[in-house]
Order: C-alpha cells, then sequence, then structure tokens
C-alpha cells in the first residue's frame, strides 16, 4: 500500500439528488437519439438502437469489496484536549500530540459518481471517504489506538457505506428497468415525425434538397463498468430512406385473431380435419381470412404460392406470410423459421407460422416451439407470448439485421389420423 500523508474525507451520498440525476441521464438520454441522423435512424433496427442506448446510459451502482481492504498505518498529528478525553485541561484549550492513524483502501466496482448521489431513502448520518478511481479511502486516527477498536470503527463505516448503496440499488432498478422503453420511445416517435416531414416536402411536387449528414453524437454518463460485453452501436447506412409499404398493426393483430379461432373449428368440427393435409389446411385458412378482408380486382386480399404459403403482396413483394407445416420436430421447425425469413420482404414484413400436432404429447410440443426459438441464429426478442400455444417474435432478415421481421407462432393441436383397420380374409 502506498503511503500517504493524509486525504480529504467528503460527506458520500450527499452532493446529488436521484430525482434530478435520472431526469438528468433520460434527457441526455432522449437528446443522442434526437441528434442522430435521420437517414441512419430510420435505416436502423428499432430494437437494436434502443438496446444500444439502453446499455449505454444503464447506470452501474457500486459494489464496495470488504473481503479486499488493506490497510497501513503511520504516525500521525492527532487534536486532543476536547472533553472527556484524557488530555481535556479543564479550560477548553486544545492542542496537538503525535498519535497513529491507520489508513483504509476499501476496493469498489461500478460508476463511481454513485458515491456523490442521494438515495432517496437515506439517514442523514452519511459515512465519509475519499473517493479515488477504483477505492475509497479512509484513516482511523487516535492515541493509544487498538486492533478492536480499529476494526469496530472499519466495520462501523463498511457498514454505512453498504446500508446507503442498498438503498441507491432500489432507486436504479427502476430507472435501469425503464430505460429501453424510453429508447424505443423515443426512436419510435422520430421515425414517425422525420417520415411526416419528408411526406410534406414530397407532397409539395418540389426536387429534395440534398443535405450533408449530421455528424453522430452519442451523450452517456461517465461509467466504470463492470467487465462485461459491450453493446455495440447497431451499423446502418445514411443513404436516403425510402418509405415502404409496411401490414398496420392493427391488420396484423386482426389477422392473428382470425387464426387463432380456427382453434374453436378445429375442437368443435374435429372429423373434418382428422385427414386433411397442409394444403387443405391452408385452403381453410385463406377462406376464413378473404372472408374478414376485402381485396382488388380478385377480390381476394390473400393468395398463395406454393403448397403452404397464405400470402400479401404489394407491388410483387410479401408484408405478410404464413406458413403451415406439420410439427415433425425441432429441426424441421427451424429450418421452417429459415424458409420465412428467406423471403424476399419490405422492411417491418410481418408473419405467421402456424404448426399444425398430431403428437399426443401436445404439451412437449408447445415448450420444444418455447426453448428452441431462441436458439435461431436471428433471433432477437419475444414480444410477447400471447397464450399458452401462441407467441409473437422479432428476427432481423438473414441478410440485413436492420430488416426486421415480426413472426408469431401458432401452434394447432390436429386431431389424430385413424388407421383403417383390416380384417384378415375369411372373417
Amino acid at each position: 500500500m502506498r503511503r500517504y500523508s493524509s486525504t480529504p474525507e467528503d460527506h458520500l451520498f450527499h452532493k446529488g439528488d436521484w430525482f434530478a440525476t435520472q431526469q438528468a441521464w433520460e434527457q441526455k438520454l432522449v437528446a443522442s437519439i434526437e441528434a442522430m441522423n435521420g437517414d441512419e435512424l430510420l435505416n436502423t433496427s428499432t430494437s437494436d438502437l434502443a438496446n444500444y442506448y439502453a446499455s449505454e446510459f444503464e447506470f452501474d451502482v457500486p459494489t464496495i469489496l470488504p473481503d479486499e481492504i488493506v490497510a497501513d498505518q503511520r504516525e500521525a498529528e492527532v487534536e486532543v484536549g476536547r472533553r472527556n478525553d484524557p488530555f481535556y485541561d479543564g479550560y477548553g484549550g486544545t492542542r496537538t500530540v503525535t498519535g497513529t492513524a491507520v489508513d483504509v483502501e476499501l476496493p469498489y466496482t461500478g460508476n463511481k459518481t454513485g458515491f456523490d448521489i442521494q438515495p432517496t431513502t437515506r439517514n442523514y448520518n452519511n459515512p465519509r471517504a475519499y473517493v479515488a478511481s477504483d477505492c475509497l479511502k479512509f484513516s482511523i486516527t487516535g492515541i493509544n489506538l487498538t486492533a478492536d477498536h480499529v476494526r469496530k470503527e472499519v466495520d462501523s463505516r463498511v457498514s454505512s457505506i453498504k446500508q446507503h448503496l442498498e438503498w441507491l440499488t432500489k432507486d436504479a432498478q427502476g430507472y435501469n428497468a425503464g430505460l429501453l422503453a424510453l429508447a424505443t420511445q423515443t426512436i419510435e416517435r422520430r421515425n414517425e415525425k422525420l417520415l411526416k416531414d419528408r411526406s410534406l416536402v414530397a407532397g409539395l411536387g418540389f426536387k429534395m434538397k440534398e443535405r450533408p449528414g449530421a455528424s453522430e453524437t452519442f451523450a452517456a454518463p461517465s461509467v466504470r463498468r463492470k467487465i462485461k460485453p459491450a453493446t455495440p452501436k447497431p451499423k446502418a447506412s445514411r443513404a436516403p430512406f425510402e418509405p415502404e409499404p409496411t401490414l398496420t398493426s392493427d391488420n396484423y393483430e386482426h389477422i392473428l385473431k382470425v387464426l387463432e379461432n380456427m382453434v374453436q373449428v378445429m375442437e368443435q368440427s374435429p372429423g373434418a380435419f382428422r385427414e386433411i393435409d397442409e394444403e387443405s389446411l391452408r385452403t381453410h385458412f385463406l377462406v376464413q381470412l378473404n372472408g374478414h378482408f376485402s381485396g382488388d380486382a380478385t377480390g381476394e386480399t390473400f393468395n398463395y404460392e406454393g403448397k403452404t404459403d397464405i400470402l400479401i403482396k404489394v407491388d410483387g413483394r410479401n408484408i405478410f406470410i404464413g406458413e403451415c407445416k406439420f410439427w415433425t420436430g425441432e429441426k424441421a421447425y427451424l429450418e421452417t423459421l429459415d424458409q420465412v425469413l428467406s423471403y424476399l420482404s419490405w422492411r417491418d414484413t410481418k408473419a405467421a407460422v402456424l404448426m399444425f400436432s398430431r403428437n399426443k404429447d401436445f404439451t412437449g410440443v408447445l415448450e420444444k416451439i418455447s426453448s428452441s426459438t431462441p436458439n435461431h441464429a436471428n433471433f432477437k426478442k419475444l414480444v410477447k407470448q400471447r397464450s399458452e400455444s401462441s407467441w409473437t417474435y422479432l428476427f432481423g432478415h438473414k441478410d440485413d439485421a436492420n430488416r426486421e421481421i415480426s413472426i408469431t407462432v401458432q401452434a394447432y393441436n390436429v386431431p389424430e389420423r385413424i388407421e383403417p383397420r383390416i380384417r384378415p380374409l375369411g372373417r
């Protein structure tokens, strides 16, 4: 341990109010997103960008390491003569004598700013220490110090610091948990504004003026983090963003609801579906869907290619894909996801994978779908579990992670085939 004569010990957890600090960090996050180049923002995956900003602004509460404390002793000038000490002269005078100081270094990890912030819970008895880049420093001084006395003083100081950090952790948990939603909302709001502004200028009929891209600005709190993988900033082009047709969320939800209602149809008429194949099942779904949505000249919104696809096309490209498959195992299921992701699609394509199971252990099939989907190379996140047998996931396109595809997987328990019995001749 390095020797030093003294270090200034300030009151910890005393300089900044938690609510004001949190608000300032959230404002910096919003300002960073607002400062992004517009085309880059529009060309970047919303979920990836939101994850990046949530990671950048996450507050890493300090963690002290009492088991790694180091200490050293030195001679120090100690002021004596106060009331109740053996050097008190009865007249209120004080003087200094040579005593002993035990210098303590308490290592920590995390953001050193945390030692300045005042938690929302406090006891008005703030501990004191000097905050270095990787440890807290404080000294125990006195005349005729004993090991027991020093140990009690150190334990008391450590206990007080630990208590304040626990209070700060409770405050930080809510802040950190809300960062992803804040980043997502800010990105989506700016996306909407950018697209609306461009539609406004395009509607004027004038040529769009080309502007040099704005410089990137990323402001984040100064953080000393624990060693962990960094969330890289998503890469995206600054080329002019070209809006593409997309299926609205309301229509997507309505489509999924129609598909989900087919479960009741199968349950009410099991005999009609006992011998049915994938192509015939697809036709049943097409009839239901086209009964709810009207199309163009053909009168049909939904059509198909191949044997199992249910499609909505705009300008020859898919904005909705439905894939009907019988469950034959985890490997085939993941290959079905590959197939859906391989379709040439617009940005924000939406899809549904309808898995029909004649497996007696339908619960086991549901568990396999739930556990194996996150293993797919292009999986990004579970958006929500819609029911016991339905999930909506977000995937990145296989060739461009900034193109995101929403895939809702719905599992159907189809009545098992009844194999005909062959009666022996002569009976």
